[in-house]
């Protein structure tokens, strides 16, 4: 056991694939992986996502790879795996950070869009079926282990009075995967655990923060009195996807400020 107890909170020599790696909270899970000794490789679907993830990443001094795929389709999901063990000579750790859109297709249960709901269930649950099978293999195959960490939602547990449906079963099937993955895998020495966020800042909500009255009526549900930060997510990321998680898997931590605490 090291005497520096941070250390295994650290990846030296570890490589981790982020898909969605572009977006707020994927990309500060990156940065902060490469700080702490990990060559990250990240996959996005946009040309000047990639080019910003690409110099964040590069501004850390870290070995990285940015990915251009689609996170819903099984050949650029291969691919993502396969230029990453190919170009950084491995894979580790895979985090799972597509997701969202839960404001942008709202609709009532009775009447739920079916284009709609296939969308939104593509987006928040195959988007992490496929990239775990595709490491998992890799993993499996190299026989070292592994961590896999999906990012799901304060959503998987609770419902809205909103017109969430397709969102909030999405990422209720996202924890129930995270625990069936754990169960199956753990005979491969591959943890798979989730992180689920309530509202966190990001440029992707940037429009619903401007919208007078909005931020206050979601801190008023937060028993901290805030919306989550993407530094938020760091600690939690670190320890399920080091050695300082070894013998955590199947579980879902929730990272809410309160929320959850009190409804």
């Amino acid at each position: 056991m090291s005497q520096d107890e941070l250390a295994r909170f650290r990846l030296d020599g570890k490589v981790a694939l982020i898909p969605g790696g572009t977006g707020g909270i994927g990309l500060r899970m990156g940065e902060a992986f490469a700080r702490v000794g990990a060559k990250v490789a990240v996959v996005g679907r946009t040309k000047a996502k990639l080019e910003h993830a690409a110099e964040t990443l590069g501004a850390t001094g870290a070995e990285h790879l940015v990915i251009a795929g689609d996170m819903t389709s099984n050949e650029d999901t291969q691919s993502a795996v396969d230029q990453t063990v190919e170009q950084l000579g491995g894979l580790d750790v895979l985090v799972n950070a597509v997701g969202g859109g839960a404001g942008e297709a709202l609709y009532p249960a009775e009447s739920y869009p079916r284009d709609k709901w296939d969308w939104m269930i593509n987006l928040n649950l195959t988007a992490v079926l496929l990239p775990s099978q595709a490491a998992a293999r890799s993993m499996i195959a190299a026989g070292n282990g592994g961590r896999i960490l999906n990012i799901s939602s304060v959503r998987g547990q609770l419902a809205i009075h909103a017109d969430y449906s397709a969102y909030v079963a999405a990422k209720h099937a996202v924890n129930g995967l995270t625990k069936q993955h754990a169960t199956e895998w753990a005979k491969h020495g591959i943890t798979v655990n989730a992180i689920s966020p309530t509202f966190t800042r990001t440029d992707q909500v940037a429009s619903l923060l401007e919208t007078p009255g909005f931020e206050d009526a979601v801190v008023s549900r937060i028993s901290l009195g805030r919306i989550g930060e993407t530094d938020d997510m760091v600690g939690a990321a670190l320890f399920f996807c080091s050695d300082a998680s070894s013998f955590v898997t199947g579980q879902n931590l929730v990272l809410d400020g309160g929320l959850t605490a009190c409804q």
